[in-house]
């Protein structure tokens, strides 16, 4: 197999494949701030996409390349090598470590009364973990040429960078984190001897990125009380932007305009909007967030039939019963916050949970407030669509304890994300903000949340490299 000279590593690659009924496999290309920064080191760089097989299309697809480069239609010229990994090992390593696990400790998940335990079960997905990432260690190794450039991206592969450095001393190895890092009191919860190799494993990479200084710190934080230190590893901050022209111009597109039109259907003509865009992922807060709505209606009644609660929760992970049940808890709160105080011709929350992108963007565009309030956020790419796109200004009530908030904080409405009155209050303070002030403040915000578009983003990281 041919080397490259730029390759990027990632659980989930830049297309997916469906099986057919007759046999047939589709590809779907799939997009993203990855998808954009690659293309931006353009067609005639020597690059390489390695990620996972993750289900029986793209194993199907794996077997019909023969373990090489998936063909060139499929994947838009970009070339893109898929690992064929056993499904087991695939499972236990992304949902039972890197999902339930690495995500939990990362996002502060735990109901610490009972959960984690660390037992002899975790001991058996941990090594599947291992083996994971060093089958994607072995495929780098391979297909890296002398001095290449490799950059491995998040929490799945976080061993990656040290087993590589052991296979290929001669690469130029980073390392991204698009989650937060926990503090040391928290990561401490693993095992010992996890906690470290979890930290040696990353400070193999020459280079780490991480979306704000606030999750750097940490990191070194981390280092300096279980290793010493982060040695000669360079820590870099990188927040990743929204990328302006493609939101621009997919924003204004038929279909927008069709979702636009069914949505103010079922708003009603003269009323304001509240909107949220999520996955029904437990740290994303969205029962919190329809909790402050409904103070929102107790404590200022005049909002009544005058507001309706556009929630958007996309469900996530479904194979694992903590996300189906938080998932039906979304709905069941949404359905009595509705039957409390709608009357015939408002209905207060309107919940839409089949994905839908053009239907997202047609809701950024309308939206005079958007609730982007999570309990912790590596980033939050939400908080920095909505004023991109908005038509005529958007409030944005953001947590503290997103991502997002070291660089719009200044011109949102920031709150406590477990502070139910206090996002209660913050919605009244959004929705009778002037309008002017509306205006300056979105625009304010949309120039700090296009600074690093994805592209610059990439090309940053891979130029801190050299």
């Amino acid at each position: 197999m041919a080397s490259a000279q730029v390759l990027v590593a990632s659980n989930r690659g830049p297309v997916s494949y469906a099986r057919g009924a007759d046999g047939t496999l589709e590809a779907r290309r799939g997009g993203g701030g990855l998808v954009s920064g690659l293309s931006a080191i353009g067609p005639d760089t020597d690059s390489l996409w390695v990620c996972s097989a993750l289900g029986d299309g793209d194993r199907e697809a794996v077997r019909r390349a023969g373990g090489g480069d998936l063909p060139d239609a499929d994947t838009g010229g970009r070339r893109v090598r898929m690992l064929d990994i056993d499904p087991d090992v695939h499972s236990d390593a992304y949902n039972g470590i890197a999902n339930s696990v690495l995500w939990f400790v990362h996002h502060l998940l735990y109901q610490t009364p009972l959960e984690p335990v660390f037992d002899a079960e975790f001991r058996r997905q941990w090594a599947a973990y291992e083996t994971y990432n060093r089958l994607f260690a072995r495929a780098l190794a391979d297909q890296a040429g002398p001095g290449a450039a490799v950059l491995v991206q998040d929490y799945h592969l976080a061993l990656v960078p040290g087993m590589l450095r052991e296979l290929r001393p001669d690469l130029r190895i980073g390392h991204f984190s698009h989650t937060p890092w926990a503090p040391v009191d928290y990561f401490r919860m693993l095992p010992d001897d996890i906690a470290e190799q979890l930290l040696r494993g990353m400070l193999g990479a020459d280079r780490l990125g991480f979306l704000t200084r606030r999750w750097a710190d940490a990191f070194a934080a981390c280092c300096e009380a279980v290793v010493g230190g982060t040695g000669d590893t360079e820590l870099g901050v990188h927040g990743l932007g929204a990328d302006a022209d493609f939101l621009r111009e997919r924003s204004r597109r038929p279909d927008v305009a069709e979702r636009m039109a069914a949505l103010r259907e079922q708003i009603g003509p003269g009323r304001r909007t509240v909107v949220r865009v999520d996955r029904t992922e437990l740290s994303k807060n969205i029962v919190r967030g329809l909790h402050a709505y409904r103070a929102l209606l107790d404590e200022h009644p005049e909002w009544r039939e005058r507001v309706v609660h556009l929630a958007f929760a996309y469900p996530s992970r479904q194979d694992l019963a903590v996300y189906r049940a938080y998932t039906e808890e979304v709905s069941r709160l949404a359905a009595e916050i509705n039957e409390a105080y709608g009357t015939p011709g408002w209905t207060p929350v309107v919940l839409h949970v089949e994905d839908d992108f053009a239907r997202s963007l047609a809701a950024y565009r309308i939206a005079d407030v958007a609730l982007v309030n999570p309990v912790r956020d590596g980033m939050n790419l939400v908080a920095k669509e909505v004023p991109v796109v908005s038509d005529h200004g958007c409030v944005l009530v953001l947590s503290r304890e997103a991502g997002a908030y070291a660089e719009l904080g200044a011109d949102a409405l920031v709150v406590n994300p477990y502070d139910v009155t206090g996002t209660a209050r913050a919605l009244h303070e959004a929705l009778t903000m002037p309008d002017d002030e509306r205006a300056e403040r979105t625009r304010r915000l949309s120039s700090a949340a296009t600074a690093l578009p994805p592209e610059k983003w990439f090309l940053d990281q891979l130029h801190a490299l050299d």
